[in-house]
């Protein structure tokens, strides 16, 4: 019989099944002698390849290597073995020593390669470049969107499962961790980090996250990004918020991290009432509701009580939509706009490269004369520290702008009033709802617009049901410079 492995390293015995095979057979004496061209094609372990050699001995079963003409039950024969063994094992680390080496100055030289057949949204372009594959950066630019809306990568993952679309990888199922790995992954703006992971051995192909071990290289701009830099930098700040503690960010429900109380600013958890009876019931409440010293007043909630007032809020804003797009369009230039913070980037850039070309000649007249750099250093340490802020406010604005743009373009996509709860359209419109009373719902909408939400006393008293609800009215408008009010009774 013939027993192979193509295309499967040597160095490691793990998962080359046709060698296994081979050695399983043998020692359940379907084979009596083994021939194999070299010893290199046997193993290129050492370990391995005397372990195997002895364990087969033991029971009896001889192998032959033609081009060494070595007999393994020769009393030379395991002497030579352990020499030409270790001189594949050296070819084998010489190889991948080369490899690596060629891999790094790659690196080195701001060549990005990706796994392209596993890659969600690029396809290998003719100069060997990333070139962006518009079907399959929907579904990314759609993972972004769904994350943004308050969808954890886990229900993301469930959703493109459900609609049937393949993963990076072509499977069917979906999985968090590769979501997770999209909406982290900075080639989508562009941009290509490169040497993320190294191999620590080149026989067991051990890899380890790179954390200073070797160096890095980030290339920017390196090609079209299908994500902006503000949208991927508001998902990376969205990722960090995400931790755990008194106030976590969470997106395990559809209201998770979206009901905040009105008493301690606390976020509302679901609560399950009668889990083992027909009485089941899931409600929010605020999670420090009973905590020592800092019980709140705020009501729980069932979901009708939370989507009633949510549909007549956003039938609301509809009905004012043209005027929300009208400011939006007059002001985005001013509220959002990044020239000012440009202009102090670039001074920052002049100042630190002068204070940088300070500090390079005190390094230099050190080797001739001590010279205290430190407050050149100092000097030089604080700019970089204002150019990072202004690097960041930027950001933040543009990732504003884009926020309530896409809110905008929402709004103006609806075909009406609302009149029945849909998920997209609670994550679509709504930041946050602040719970104050049973009668004081107050919804904050993704433009910064509020809308307040109160029940009269007469029609709580009466058990008037919603269809008998009052449309409602408005008091006071501010627009986003100082966040919007709306006043209604429902």
């Amino acid at each position: 019989m013939i027993e192979s492995d193509e295309g499967i390293t040597g160095s490691n015995t793990k998962k080359r099944d046709g060698f296994n095979k081979m050695v399983e057979d043998a020692l359940s004496e379907a084979i009596d002698l083994i021939i194999t061209m070299s010893v290199s094609r046997f193993a290129r372990n050492t370990v391995d390849s005397h372990t195997t050699i002895r364990k087969l001995k033991e029971n009896r079963v001889e192998c032959y290597f033609e081009k060494e003409n070595i007999w393994t039950f020769d009393g030379k024969g395991e002497l030579l073995l352990t020499i030409m063994s270790s001189l594949a094992q050296e070819e084998s680390r010489s190889i991948s020593e080369n490899c690596t080496w060629g891999q790094r100055k790659q690196f080195a030289d701001g060549k990005v390669t990706v796994p392209f057949k596993r890659f969600l949204g690029y396809d290998r372009g003719e100069d060997g470049n990333l070139v962006i594959n518009e079907e399959q950066a929907e579904t990314v630019r759609r993972i972004y969107g769904l994350f943004l809306q308050g969808r954890s990568p886990n229900a993301v993952a469930r959703l493109l499962t459900a609609e049937g679309i393949p993963s990076p990888g072509g499977k069917k199922e979906w999985s968090s961790s590769t979501v997770r790995s999209i909406l982290t992954n900075e080639k989508y703006k562009g941009d290509a980090l490169l040497q993320k992971v190294y191999t620590v051995d080149f026989l067991t192909k051990q890899k380890k996250v790179n954390e200073g071990e070797v160096p890095q290289y980030y290339v920017e701009n390196n090609h079209q990004a299908i994500i902006s830099p503000s949208v991927f930098e508001e998902v990376q700040r969205q990722m960090a918020a995400r931790h755990s503690g008194k106030n976590r960010v969470g997106s395990a429900g559809v209201f998770s991290s979206r009901i905040k109380c009105g008493d301690c600013g606390g976020w509302y958890g679901s609560k399950v009432w009668h889990s083992n009876s027909k009485y089941r019931k899931t409600i929010w409440q605020c999670n420090h509701k009973f905590d020592a010293g800092e019980k709140c007043g705020t009501p729980h909630l069932d979901e009708e009580t939370i989507k009633s007032p949510f549909l007549k809020a956003a039938s609301a804003i509809f009905e004012e939509r043209d005027d929300v797009r009208e400011d939006y369009d007059a002001i985005k230039d001013t509220l959002f706009g990044t020239a000012d913070l440009e202009a102090e980037r670039q001074s920052l850039q002049d100042e630190m490269n002068v204070a940088a070309e300070l500090i390079k000649q005190y390094v230099a007249e050190n080797a001739r004369t001590a010279l205290d750099q430190t407050e050149y250093q100092k000097k030089y340490s604080g700019l970089a520290e204002r150019f990072s802020e202004v690097g960041q406010a930027i950001t933040e604005r543009q990732a504003k702008r884009e926020r309530t743009g896409r809110f905008v373009s929402r709004l103006e996509k609806l075909d009406g009033p609302l009149t029945a709860y849909r998920e997209d359209d609670w994550y679509s419109l709504v930041d946050y709802a602040t719970v104050y009373s049973r009668e004081d719902i107050r919804f904050t909408f993704r433009n910064g617009m509020e809308i307040k939400a109160w029940r009269s006393l007469h029609l709580l008293e009466s058990g008037i049901t919603q269809t008998g609800m009052q449309k409602p009215f408005f008091k006071s408008y501010r627009f986003f410079s100082t966040g919007c009010v709306y006043e209604g009774r429902y």
